[in-house]
């Protein structure tokens, strides 16, 4: 891929407000905790963790309240890991890293994050968390048999009817499992857990890097915290007025570009994959998928990995496949695709490992924990509405317009059968001087959402990459203009003077 970049002057960002001295509201002893620092791994089979330890990452466990307005009551974990600055005599500061999700883990990327930031990595204690009931903080599994909530309604009503089914069994699932907890897994919480961190690590001010929902993550710290943050990368951003429970809502335009971009990409490689020689073909082939879909499910895949996937199912695969335009990723689909073709006619291939391994995630028990804590952040943080009719009515509209993703992103989900949140939803009611970074084509946090937060924050800088169908770009894409803007800003403080408009010639890294 080559990088089209204009070079431009930059100002120096408004400072923040001075930072304030240690709470007065009971946690005092959280904030001055002292973190014992140590070896990442957690057992025999943690390879991560013995990964971490060879990258010179240190780990620690961060206590926190469960019950922010009962600090002396129960307490929990929150995992988290350091690779020191190795320029201390130019130290900056420490970044702390949310990978998003929600519900995603960031223990394991400081790695990944200090070779990202290049030179500048080795001024900064990078600092990876997870969050509150996620990965190697204290757990929550709420033993589901699905690694997702998030599927589609299917073709009809009988569809639609057992997604309401299941939706409330995950729903009861979690609260048979963490009833006195449900109630306290929100993001307000999770920012309160990272003001925390902040405190322990004896850092007067945190700088911040989130991507996807990490974006809204570090917006509500912005809100809550003024003064206790310093340089904040939102990747992906989502601005709040579109964090709702069905979260991909809305989204239904980038998602089919997406996907009509990667059927002209495999049209040029019907060779290889044998899914159409144009973009119609290939979109006609994806429709004839779900089709055969609809009247039973396609049994994919051959022994020992053999799946069965209804029209619920299958819009999810092709929705996870298109958030990524590399050629890597779209081969990736294209082979999916082709394996979903072959079910289809009756003709179930072995499966690649990785399409086994997203099938088993999806589709089994095996990530139960994931899912549901992606869910409980989810509607621990907004209501929804609790009438099926109500979403069957959304879908039912959608399908004119949007007959592939529309039953998908209206569907119903485990909010409808939740308890209604504690707290309001955060909105923006203070401005803040943090760099936004957004691809046009994301069909995840849309460009829309982007620069409807870039709005709401007047003092905020974008940095758009064009033409890219993209979910997540700083260190991730390989788009050399996004990461040296990000990494000028890390390293200076300085938000450039206007927006920046970076280009890709081609995106087949």
């Amino acid at each position: 891929m080559v990088a089209v970049c204009v070079p431009a002057a930059y100002a120096a960002a408004p400072p923040a407000p001075a930072a304030p001295a240690a709470p007065a509201d009971g946690l005092d002893r959280y904030h001055r905790q002292r973190l014992v620092w140590g070896s990442c791994v957690k057992g025999p089979d943690d390879t991560a963790g013995r990964d971490l330890d060879r990258a010179g990452v240190s780990c620690a466990d961060v206590t926190v309240p469960l019950d922010y307005a009962d600090p002396r009551g129960r307490t929990i974990t929150v995992a988290v890991s350091r690779l020191k600055a190795t320029d201390t005599r130019r130290r900056i500061g420490a970044v702390l890293l949310n990978n998003g999700g929600p519900g995603g883990t960031a223990v394991e990327s400081p790695p990944h994050i200090r070779k990202a930031m290049k030179e500048v990595g080795a001024r900064y204690d990078i600092v990876g968390f997870d969050p509150r009931f996620v990965g190697r903080s204290t757990p929550l599994n709420c033993g589901w048999p699905v690694g997702t909530a998030w599927f589609s309604a299917g073709s009809g009503r009988a569809g639609f009817d057992r997604q309401v089914a299941l939706q409330k069994d995950l729903a009861d699932k979690c609260r048979a499992a963490g009833a006195p907890v449900l109630p306290h897994i929100s993001t307000r919480n999770t920012a309160r857990d990272m003001d925390v961190i902040r405190g322990a690590l004896g850092e007067r001010r945190i700088s911040y890097l989130g991507y996807s929902y990490g974006t809204y993550l570090g917006t509500v710290y912005t809100q809550m915290f003024p003064g206790r943050y310093d340089r904040v990368v939102l990747d992906g951003a989502v601005t709040p007025g579109d964090y709702k429970a069905r979260l991909m809502q809305g989204a239904e335009p980038e998602n089919e570009r997406a996907l009509s971009d990667w059927a002209a990409w495999a049209a040029g490689r019907h060779d290889t994959h044998g899914l159409g020689r144009t973009r119609a073909e290939v979109l006609a082939t994806v429709e004839g998928i779900v089709a055969a879909s609809a009247r039973g499910p396609l049994t994919v895949g051959t022994a020992p990995d053999v799946f069965r996937l209804d029209d619920t199912r299958i819009p999810l695969i092709l929705f996870m496949g298109i958030a990524d335009d590399t050629d890597r990723a779209r081969t990736a689909l294209a082979e999916q695709v082709s394996a979903l073709a072959k079910a289809a006619r009756g003709r179930p291939a072995p499966l690649s490992p990785d399409f086994a391994q997203l099938l088993r995630y999806a589709l089994t028990g095996e990530q139960a924990a994931t899912g549901g804590v992606q869910a409980a952040i989810i509607c621990g943080d907004v209501g929804a509405p609790r009438d099926p009719e109500v979403y069957w009515r959304d879908i039912e509209r959608s399908r004119a317009a949007h007959p592939l993703f529309g039953p998908l992103t209206n569907n119903i989900n485990p909010c409808a059968f939740w308890d209604r949140p504690r707290e309001d939803l955060t909105r923006v009611r203070r401005d803040a001087a943090v760099l936004i970074v957004a691809a046009t084509g994301d069909p995840r946090t849309t460009y829309r959402s982007s620069v409807a937060l870039h709005e709401l924050l007047p003092s905020s800088k974008l940095i758009t990459l064009e033409n890219a169908n993209r979910h997540g770009l700083y260190g991730e894409y390989g788009n050399a203009c996004v990461d040296d803007e990000v990494n000028a800003y890390l390293a200076t403080g300085k938000l450039p003077k206007e927006d920046r408009t970076c280009g890709t010639v081609s995106s087949s890294d």
